[in-house]
């Protein structure tokens, strides 16, 4: 640690010029050591410190202890950038532990330095792109600097090329390029220098852009293109080329297209191949008008907003004979008449029959090869003119012919000109040169209709059912062939009551009756049936002679019978006088027999006579005996049937046609009576029309005048309402007005009271509804009924008395009160109350009775059985 000076020649100064390279010597000194450091220097001479701090410079040893200061060239010195002088601090120190610190210092000297670029021309050769056609501009602006700030000078070589430069370093154009006349590129060599005449030199390439400013061109010359029609697609017609002079030498990238219509052709738009798209038919229009085809193609080089070149081509179609003859029809349908003469004209094909192709020489045909089953009978008058004739008559109805009606021909059309179809066109349709003649031969209708009897004659029993058929008749046709033959009834047939009794089938003659058969009324029908084949017609006589059959029952009076009998009657009375007289309009009356078939019970009735007569009477068989207990049942009811068998044996019972009438009896059986009651009745008045049904109108007549009716009604009303309207004007609105004078009295409202009082009855009659079957009581003078009450005996017959009370608010009217009876507790007594309503004008109501003032009676209603049908009431009620 003892301080010595070891360093020899330091402390120091020294100088080194800006921009020296490593290694370059600085400053020399030396070490000097004691004699005691016998083994050297511990640590070599070593820059620690420096001011600025830099590592510009280093020491390195010459030998021995000699020692040079040099520059490392990290970082190259720079005069202008950097500090102008570095203190370097130097320490040794020797093996006895002395040491020494000196200071050397370096000054930096300026040195005059070449100019330099900046920018992109300092680091890589500069690209300059300029398009051709571009006016003389800057194209470009150097960049440069001199290190000690003087002023540069920029110059250019070579002097031939058309640039310039000028003194701020920016580079002209100074010409208008042509890119396919002047060269592509050029080097320029750009000098720039200092005043001491330091330079530095850098090269720009300018490289010219080729721009779209030419037009193609076509290279072919030929303009005008001959093909036959019916090319096949794809077929080439022309190659079209075209040049652009942008492209040089190298192949031109142009477009191709076709500007006017392109129904036919269409070019390839990278190739200019222009081929056929479309089927190309010389013999249709337009193309039968005008041959020839202009197209318009166009070059571009570009797909938009290019430059374009346009050429016009046309294409000449020629026609060939690809057309075979055609007719239209292609099938012929004629008609003639049987016995037609020979000679005859029927068709001349030539009139149907056409070739399209334009050329004359490729359109002519005809027809040859007439053929088909009867074919001798026909001809053509020549190959050319196409006439087909008659050379034969030919007669349905003769047995000789072959029973042809319709004779099927084929007539062969072709072209006299070898053709030239093809089948290697998609597009071809084969044509049938064939042509079918249909000839009908039409029959002649010369025969009339034959019946096979002149007259006919049918027995027909008069029971047989409306509708079945009683016979037939049968005409036949010589004509050939077989002519439909209708049959109708043109006379005859009818009766009062029907027009139409029969109806024969149109088609199969077969004869039905449409109304039922009566022998009673007419037992014979004439009438005249007609065959017609349309044209001509026969007719013949048909008989029906209607058979008897017994097919009317016995209708008795009265069919239906109510009525009672004390217990006590004697053996061998007419009951009640009671007798029933029947008659039969196909049977005598000795044939009718009577017998009680249903509910004579103990066999307490008979009929006398029971057989031979057309009277009966009822007779009391048997006396009652009800205490015994032999009889139980106190109402008898008998089925009575009279048949029309009383003149047959019992073996011809089972064979012959037997008719039956039906008679029914209500019998009573009253016991000695020991109380009276008077039982309630409620009177039910019903009323049912019934209609046949051959009157099917009279319902819709009344419904249809129905339907009128009420909409006359409505259409009055609303007239009315609308009368109404405009007499009275609504409350309040007629100038004020009050609505109710108030100085008129208002006048007294009559009032009318009926009372209608439960008549008394008894239920005398018993019968069966046929609609639900259940049992119902009946009265037989007014027709009241009643469901019947199990084990209740029919009631005696009772007066019936009504009382009716009117009462005014002026005076009292009178009652009458009821006769006494027993009130079932369902009854329930209403009354009925009207009152009239002030009128407007009293001097025409005020004289009116309360029996004109339209009393309106609410229906009564019961709650017990004694309820109104459904049904109707029994005949005889």
């Amino acid at each position: 640690g003892r301080r010595i000076q070891l360093l020899k020649g330091l402390p120091a100064t020294s100088t080194v010029e800006e921009n020296s390279a490593a290694g370059v010597l600085v400053y020399n000194f030396s070490v000097t050591l004691s004699p005691l450091a016998s083994e050297g220097v511990a640590i070599l001479p070593t820059i620690v410190n420096s001011n600025p701090l830099t590592e510009a410079f280093d020491i390195e040893s010459k030998g021995g202890l000699e020692y040079w200061v040099v520059t490392t060239g990290n970082p190259v010195l720079d005069y202008e950038t950097m500090p102008k002088s570095f203190d370097l601090q130097i320490f040794v120190e020797d093996t006895t532990g002395r040491t020494d610190l000196n200071i050397l210092t370096i000054q930096v000297t300026d040195k005059n330095e070449q100019p330099v670029f900046r920018g992109n021309m300092a680091i890589q050769t500069v690209m300059i792109y300029v398009l051709e056609g571009t006016p003389p501009e800057c194209i470009y602006q150097v960049d440069a600097a001199d290190p000690e700030n003087a002023k540069l000078k920029y110059s250019l070589l070579p002097a031939t090329v058309p640039f310039s430069i000028r003194e701020s370093g920016a580079i002209f154009s100074t010409k208008e390029f042509d890119y396919e006349k002047d060269p592509h590129c050029y080097f320029l060599n750009i000098t720039v220098t200092d005043p001491d005449g330091l330079n530095s030199t850098e090269t720009v390439n300018v490289n010219i852009i080729n721009i779209n400013d030419e037009r193609p061109y076509f290279t072919i010359k030929q303009r005008i293109y001959r093909i036959p029609e019916e090319q096949s697609l794809g077929t080439i017609v022309a190659n079209i080329t075209a040049k652009d002079p942008d492209d040089e030498d190298s192949p031109s990238r142009l477009f191709y297209s076709i500007q006017s219509s392109g129904r036919y052709f269409s070019i390839d738009p990278a190739t200019g191949v222009l081929q056929v798209t479309g089927r190309i038919d010389r013999d249709a229009l337009p193309l039968r008008l005008h041959p020839n085809i202009s197209l318009i193609v166009r070059v571009e080089d570009s797909p938009s907003r290019g430059h374009a070149s346009e050429m016009n081509i046309t294409v000449i179609i020629d026609d060939i004979n690809d057309n075979p003859p055609k007719c239209n029809p292609s099938a012929f349908r004629k008609e003639a008449n049987e016995n037609t003469p020979p000679g005859t004209f029927l068709v001349d094909l030539r009139n149907y029959c056409k070739d399209i192709d334009v050329d004359p020489s490729n359109n002519q045909f005809s027809f040859t090869g007439l053929s088909g089953f009867g074919s001798n009978n026909f001809a053509l008058e020549s190959t050319v003119s196409g006439r087909l004739v008659m050379t034969r008559t030919i007669d349905l109805e003769n047995p000789a012919n072959p029973g042809v009606e319709v004779y099927t021909l084929t007539v062969r059309v072709q072209d006299i000109t070898h053709p030239n179809y093809s089948s290697k066109y998609p597009f071809y349709i084969s044509f049938d040169n064939i042509i079918y003649i249909y000839i009908r031969i039409k029959p002649v209708n010369e025969f009339f209709p034959v019946f096979s009897n002149l007259s006919y004659v049918f027995s027909v029993s008069e029971i047989t059912k409306v509708g079945s058929s009683i016979g037939r008749v049968h005409a036949i046709d010589k004509d050939w062939p077989s002519t439909v033959i209708t049959y109708s009834i043109v006379a005859g047939g009818s009766t009062s009551d029907y027009t139409n009794i029969f109806w024969i089938s149109p088609t199969k003659g077969h004869v039905r009756i449409l109304a039922r058969l009566d022998y009673e009324t007419t037992q014979k029908h004439i009438f005249t049936v007609q065959a017609t084949d349309q044209e001509k017609s026969t007719t013949a006589s048909v008989t029906v002679n209607v058979l008897e059959v017994n097919d009317e029952e016995p209708i008795c009076s009265p069919s239906f019978y109510s009525f009672q009998i004390p217990v006590n009657l004697g053996v061998g009375t007419n009951i009640n006088g009671f007798r029933i007289e029947c008659q039969d309009r196909d049977s005598d009356p000795r044939s009718f027999r009577y017998f009680i078939n249903e509910g004579n019970e103990n066999s307490h009735f008979t009929f006398s006579p029971s057989a031979g007569s057309n009277t009966s009477r009822l007779i009391l068989a048997s006396r009652f005996d009800y205490e015994s207990g032999l009889d139980t049942n106190w109402i008898y009811r008998l089925r009575v049937y009279i048949t029309d068998d009383n003149l047959f044996s019992d073996r011809d019972r089972t064979t012959h046609l037997i008719k039956t009438g039906t008679v029914t009896l209500s019998i009573r059986v009253i016991p000695n009576p020991t109380t009276t009651t008077t039982p309630g009745f409620t009177v039910v008045t019903k009323r049912e029309n019934l209609y046949s049904a051959s009157a099917w109108y009279v319902p819709f007549v009344i419904t249809l005048g129905s339907l009128l009716l009420l909409g006359l009604l409505g259409h009055l009303g609303l007239l009315l309402l609308a009368w109404l309207r405009s007499r009275c004007p609504p409350a309040g609105k007629a100038r004020g007005t009050p609505l109710m004078n108030a100085s008129e009295k208002k006048k007294p409202k009559k009032e009318v009271v009926v009372t209608m009082t439960k008549l008394n009855t008894v239920f005398d009659g018993e019968a069966r509804d046929p609609v639900t079957g259940r049992m119902y009581e009946f009265n037989t003078r007014s027709g009241a009924r009643r469901w019947k009450k199990s084990n209740e005996p029919l009631q005696p017959m009772l007066d019936m008395q009504v009382t009716s009370s009117v009462t005014d608010k002026s005076g009292q009217g009178t009652d009458r009160e009821e006769a006494p009876s027993k009130k079932e507790p369902s009854e329930k007594r209403k009354e009925l109350t009207a009152a009239t309503k002030p009128a407007a004008k009293p001097s025409t109501r005020q004289s009116e009775t309360p029996g004109q003032d339209g009393l309106r009676l609410q229906k009564q209603k019961e709650e017990s059985e004694d309820i109104g049908l459904s049904s109707p009431a029994p005949q005889g009620r």
